[in-house]
């Protein structure tokens, strides 16, 4: 098939909008849209500082190579990535090389962490020890508490994320099927400054996972292809099944996802007001006298020594 635009081969078909592109209008298409989302979500001044929390998959690594396509050449702003190692052998040490090799090749600052640094023990020490809950639980609570810590240390703006068009409309029904209004209302990007947590940007939220893989495999962006030895056990995997399904037979379904949520997210904020934080004595913001991640971090101390 030929590109709808040019008479160029086209490298894929658009479902959601009947189009076929080329590889050159692929790229300015996603591209254009990532553009939207930054102009939509922030509003950047001099010497704001965007930290782009970075694993090494296709999603976050695109995220890093857009902004710094992006805004690189803007001296008053900086791009800095921020890695965090989980300690999950034979995954995450080769995601961190590709990594590292990409961001010293354009001059971004890397500013790198670890679970047994901030925590005291890896995730191969913790998912052993998880009982009921996911391995993922305490891994995404470690996670956010780790890139909020350096994203804050480091004077960040905000904190961008890889967070794709499937993976915002699995958060979305994951929280209404919940009934947490609460959590759908914090779910990013973030217009409300907390004090202590940099709000998060999401370029990619309507960038569909597909789109984000051909856009890194046309543009050349290297990427760990891996998939982390626990993801198996994670609630999302059983949303992400269902919200599939319905995409393959309603082309656009995650857009309507989406669409929906950003219509009611006023009446969301309105009925959830921003709660005082404390100050955990880890050096995180929360809601009681202890964080989340210092709870769980409680709970498996015992059971791991």
């Amino acid at each position: 098939m030929k590109c709808g635009i040019c008479n160029h081969e086209a490298v894929t078909y658009i479902r959601y909008n009947g189009t076929h592109l080329c590889s050159e209008h692929f790229m300015k298409f996603v591209e254009k849209r990532v553009k939207k989302e930054i102009r939509r979500q922030v509003s950047l001044r001099s010497g704001d500082v965007i930290a782009v929390a970075v694993s090494g998959g296709k999603d976050s690594m695109v995220t890093l190579h857009l902004l710094h396509s992006i805004l690189g050449e803007r001296q008053d702003i900086e791009i800095r990535c921020v890695t965090i190692d989980e300690g999950i052998e034979g995954y995450r040490p080769e995601s961190m090389d590709i990594v590292k090799k990409f961001c010293a090749d354009r001059g971004i600052k890397y500013d790198q962490g670890a679970f047994s640094e901030r925590f005291g023990m890896t995730m191969d020490e913790i998912a052993p020890s998880s009982g009921d809950s996911s391995p993922c639980t305490y891994c995404g609570v470690f996670r956010r508490n780790a890139m909020n810590d350096i994203a804050r240390n480091i004077n960040a703006t905000y904190l961008a994320t890889g967070l794709n068009l499937d993976d915002t409309a699995q958060s979305i029904m994951m929280n209404f099927a919940r009934g947490d209004t609460d959590r759908l209302a914090r779910l990013g990007p973030h217009k409300k400054i907390q004090p202590g947590l940099i709000p998060r940007i999401q370029p990619l939220r309507m960038i569909p996972e597909k789109e984000s893989l051909l856009y890194a495999i046309v543009a050349g962006i290297p990427f760990h292809n891996g998939t982390c030895p626990y993801s198996d056990e994670a609630l999302r995997n059983q949303y992400r099944h269902v919200i599939d399904e319905l995409e393959a037979r309603s082309p656009g379904t995650r857009h309507s996802i989406i669409s929906s949520y950003d219509q009611i997210l006023p009446m969301l904020t309105e009925h959830s007001k921003p709660a005082k934080l404390k100050k955990c004595t880890c050096g995180e913001p929360t809601l009681g006298d202890e964080c989340k991640a210092c709870e769980l971090k409680g709970k498996l101390v015992s059971k791991i020594r």
